[in-house]
C-alpha cells in the first residue's frame, strides 16, 4: 500500500492514538479518546485509573448504537462543530466531566449519554431532541446540552436534565437566535467553542445568546446532489454585520440577569471562564486593537474592568487566561514592547510573572508548588520557535520572575494537569505520533496505549534560520538523494496568521516526505505573521500580508538555495491550502519568473469575500482601505492581461463545494478572471467536501497533484 493510501485509511496515522486528554480534578484518573485501531476512525471513551496504572475502556460507541450503526453519522449541527474544531475523527467527538470527574457527558448520534466513571455505567438519556455540546453541572447531579435542529425542535434550545429526568427549557427562542452555542466567529476565529458556562455550585449558567437575524444568508449546494435543498448559513462577510452576542446568568428556578458591558464598542466575545472566583470575560473592540478583562458579578451583571489589552496592530490573547489566581489576584496574557522588549508574558495583576525571554502560548493549569501558593504550567518556546516545551512558573507575591523549564528532550510538548497528576504529551523528529506520560509528582505512573499505525518512513527536515529576519525554514531531500544531484523545488506553503509548520514534530513531515522521494527538494518557510518568534515578528504584516508573506518566501527559498546547492530554482513549483492556497496563487501571479506552476487548495480569492474578525484584523475595515483589499485580491491580479504569454503559468485550483469556511465562490471567480485573461488553469471540485477535505480526501488527491507537477515541472 502507498503513502497516500495508508494515509487516507488511518486519518494520517491518527486512528487509535490518544487525544482529548483531560485528567479529573482530584488527579484520580486520566480520561481520553482513542479509536480501537489504525483503521478504526471512531473514537471510544477511556480512562487510566492512576493508582493502579489501568486503562480501562467506558464507553464504546459501537456498544451504545448497535453493530449496524453508522458510526459517522453526525446531525449538521455537530458537523458544524467539528468542522470549526477541525476535527474529522468519527465516533464520540468530545466529551465533559464534572469537578471531580466522577461523571462524563458526550453526545452520540445525536443522542445524549452520561458515563459513571467510578463504577463504569454508562446510560442514555431522554432528551427533547438531537443533542450538542452536553455538559454535567460540577456537582455531576444535572446535565445541560443544547438542541440541534430536528423535526418540531428548534436548533440552540439550552435545556437542562434535571436528577429525576424531567427535561427542562431554560432559553430558547425562534427567528435566527440560538442559546448556548458559539457564533461562527467566536469558534472559527477566537477558539471560543462553546456558549454556556455552568455556575461552581451547580445551581445557575452563563448563557451566551446569539442573534443572527440580521446576517446575509448564503446557500451552500452540492451539485453532485440536485435533489437535496441548498443550506443557508448565516455569514458574517467582512464590512458587513456580526451576529449580536450577549451573556446571561439564568437560574435554575428562572431567574434572569442580563451581563452588562458596552457591547456596541466591544461586540466580540473572544473568552469566558467560570471557575474559582466569579466569571471572567474577555471582549474585544471590532477593529480588536483594544480589548477589556472584565470581572462579573453573578448576583447583578454588572461588570468590572480587571485589565485593559491595546495595540495598535491588534490584541493577541493568550490561551488559557484571564484566570483568577488562589491569591485573588487575576492572570492576564499580555505583549512587553519597551526597553528593547519584545514578548509575550503572563501578568497578575499587572506585575510580571514570566521572563521576557519566553514566548509564553498557552497556560495549562496548576501545579501544587513546593511552597503554596500553587505554581501555572504553561506551554512556551525560548529562542527556538520549533520547539514547545512545558515551564514551571512561580505566583507568589513577592516572588519574581521564575519559570522552569520541566520538559528535556527537544520536541513540541504539550499537557494536562489535575490534582497532583501531570499528563504530558511529547512529540518530536525521534518517534513517531504523540507519547503522553502520566506522572504522579515526580512518579511515572504509566504512558498512554496508542494502536496507531506507524509511518513507513523516518523523515528527517534540515531545519535552519535564513535572512536578516532569522526565517523559520526547512529543507527536505528523496530518502535516497545523492549529493550534487540538481532537484525541482517544491515550496509547501502555509504562512499564515496563528499557525507555524516549522515544528520539530515528525507528524508534519510525512507527507511532505513523500513529496521528496517522488523527486523533489521540498522547502516550508515559516514567515513574518507567524507565531513562536516574537509579537514584532507576527505582527508585521498588519495591512500588508501580500508584500511581507510573500517577500519572506522568495527571500528564504533564494536564501536557501545558496546553503544547499542541489536546489535547482529554474524548477520551482508552490502549493498550499487555504490561506497556503491564497499564497501559492499570489506566488504564482506575481512572479511566474520564479514559480513555474502552482496547486492552490480552498484559497481566499477575495478578501471582501472572507469573514469579518479574521480579515479585518489584518487588512482592517475594507471601508477604511479599498486599496489595501484590491492589493491582496487575487481575482484582481488574474485579470491584469498577460503580458509575455510564456510566464502565463499554469495552476490546479482544489476546492471543497460544502466549504462553510471559505465558500466555492473564491475559486469559481477566480476561475473565471482567469479564464478571462487566457491563463492556464484546471479545476478540480470535490462534491460534498467541507474546508478540511476530511475522510481521507486530501491524501488521495496527493497522485493527482503529482501528475500536475510532473506535467508542467
Amino acid at each position: 500500500m502507498d503513502y497516500p493510501e495508508l494515509a487516507a485509511r488511518t486519518r494520517s496515522f491518527s486512528n487509535g492514538a490518544p487525544r482529548a486528554v483531560s485528567v479529573t480534578g482530584d488527579g484520580a484518573r486520566v480520561v481520553f479518546l482513542r479509536s480501537a485501531g489504525p483503521e478504526d476512525p471512531a473514537d471510544a471513551l477511556w480512562l487510566l485509573d492512576v493508582d493502579s496504572g489501568t486503562e480501562r475502556l467506558v464507553a464504546e460507541p459501537a456498544r451504545l448504537l448497535g453493530p449496524d450503526a453508522d458510526l459517522g453519522q453526525i446531525s449538521p449541527g455537530e458537523r458544524a462543530m467539528r468542522e470549526r474544531r477541525r476535527l474529522d475523527a468519527a465516533g464520540i467527538g468530545s466529551y465533559a466531566l464534572d469537578n471531580a470527574g466522577r461523571v462524563a457527558a458526550f453526545a452520540l448520534a445525536g443522542r445524549l449519554f452520561r458515563a459513571d466513571l467510578v463504577h463504569g455505567d454508562v446510560v442514555e438519556v431522554a432528551t427533547a431532541g438531537p443533542v450538542l455540546d452536553p455538559r454535567p453541572d460540577p456537582t455531576g447531579q444535572r446535565l445541560a446540552y443544547v438542541t440541534d435542529a430536528a423535526d418540531g425542535v428548534r436548533r440552540g434550545e439550552l435545556r437542562v436534565v434535571e436528577t429525576d429526568g424531567t427535561d427542562v427549557l431554560l432559553a430558547g427562542e425562534d427567528a435566527g437566535v440560538t442559546w448556548g452555542l458559539a457564533e461562527h466567529i467566536g469558534a472559527e476565529e477566537f477558539h471560543r467553542f462553546r456558549g454556556y458556562w455552568w455556575s461552581p455550585d451547580g445551581r445557575s449558567m452563563l448563557a451566551a445568546r446569539v442573534d443572527e437575524s440580521r446576517l446575509p444568508r448564503w446557500y451552500l449546494h452540492d451539485p453532485a446532489h440536485p435533489q437535496t435543498p441548498p443550506t443557508p448559513v448565516a455569514y458574517p462577510v467582512s464590512g458587513g454585520r456580526n451576529a449580536e452576542v450577549s451573556l446571561h446568568l439564568l437560574d435554575l428556578d428562572g431567574g434572569w440577569v442580563d451581563v452588562h458591558w458596552d457591547r456596541e464598542t466591544y461586540p466580540y466575545l473572544t473568552s469566558v471562564v467560570w471557575a474559582d472566583g466569579g466569571p471572567l470575560l474577555t471582549v474585544l473592540r471590532r477593529t480588536q486593537q483594544h480589548g477589556l478583562v472584565l470581572a462579573v458579578d453573578p448576583r447583578t451583571g454588572e461588570t468590572q474592568v480587571h485589565a485593559e489589552l491595546a495595540d495598535p496592530r491588534w490584541v493577541e490573547p493568550i490561551p488559557g487566561t484571564p484566570a483568577h489566581l488562589p491569591d485573588g489576584r487575576v492572570l492576564v496574557g499580555g505583549e512587553l514592547a519597551h526597553d528593547g522588549y519584545d514578548a509575550r508574558c503572563l501578568f497578575a495583576d499587572g506585575t510580571l510573572l514570566t521572563p521576557p525571554s519566553l514566548y509564553v502560548r498557552r497556560v495549562v493549569g496548576r501545579l501544587p508548588g513546593e511552597h503554596a501558593p500553587p505554581d501555572l504550567l504553561v506551554e512556551a518556546s525560548d529562542s527556538e520557535p520549533s520547539q514547545r516545551h512545558l515551564y514551571r512558573v512561580r505566583t507568589v507575591i513577592g516572588g519574581g520572575v521564575d519559570a522552569r523549564r520541566i520538559t528535556t528532550d527537544p520536541g513540541w510538548h504539550s499537557a494536562v494537569v489535575g490534582g497532583n497528576v501531570l499528563v504530558v504529551g511529547a512529540t518530536g523528529l525521534d518517534h513517531p505520533g504523540t507519547r503522553w506520560t502520566v506522572w504522579q509528582g515526580d512518579r511515572e505512573v504509566a504512558v498512554l496505549r496508542s494502536s496507531a499505525a506507524t509511518p513507513p518512513y523516518a523523515p528527517r527536515p534540515v531545519l535552519e534560520r535564513v535572512t536578516d529576519r532569522r526565517l523559520p525554514t526547512a529543507v527536505l531531500y528523496p530518502g535516497s538523494h545523492v549529493a550534487g544531484r540538481r532537484l525541482p523545488v517544491l515550496l509547501d506553503v502555509y504562512g499564515g496568521p496563528g499557525h507555524q509548520e516549522v515544528v520539530a514534530a515528525r507528524a508534519a513531515w510525512l507527507e511532505r516526505q513523500w513529496w521528496a522521494d517522488a523527486g523533489f527538494a521540498v522547502v516550508t518557510v515559516d514567515n513574518r505573521g507567524t507565531p513562536g518568534v516574537a509579537p514584532s515578528f507576527e505582527k508585521a504584516v498588519h495591512r500588508r500580508l501580500a508584500d511581507v508573506v510573500l517577500t519572506d518566501q522568495v527571500d528564504a527559498l533564494t536564501a536557501l538555495a545558496g546553503k544547499h546547492p542541489d536546489l535547482d530554482l529554474d524548477r520551482v513549483a508552490v502549493r498550499g491550502w487555504s490561506f497556503g492556497g491564497w499564497l501559492a496563487a499570489l506566488a504564482v501571479l506575481r512572479h511566474p519568473e520564479l514559480f513555474r506552476c502552482g496547486i492552490v487548495g480552498a484559497p481566499v480569492t477575495d478578501w471582501a469575500l472572507y469573514n469579518t474578525a479574521y480579515t479585518e484584523r489584518y487588512l482592517g475595515p475594507p471601508e477604511d482601505g479599498p486599496d489595501v483589499y484590491a492589493h491582496h485580491s487575487l481575482v484582481e491580479l488574474a485579470a491584469d492581461p498577460v503580458g509575455d504569454p510564456a510566464e502565463a503559468r499554469p495552476l490546479l485550483l482544489i476546492h471543497g463545494l460544502a466549504d462553510d469556511n471559505v465558500v466555492a465562490a473564491h475559486t469559481l471567480r477566480l476561475s473565471a478572471a482567469l479564464l478571462a485573461t487566457g491563463r492556464p488553469h484546471a479545476v478540480l471540485p470535490l462534491p460534498g467536501a467541507t474546508h478540511q477535505a476530511a475522510g481521507g480526501l486530501t491524501q488521495r488527491l496527493l497522485h493527482q497533484e503529482l501528475t500536475f507537477l510532473h506535467t508542467h515541472l
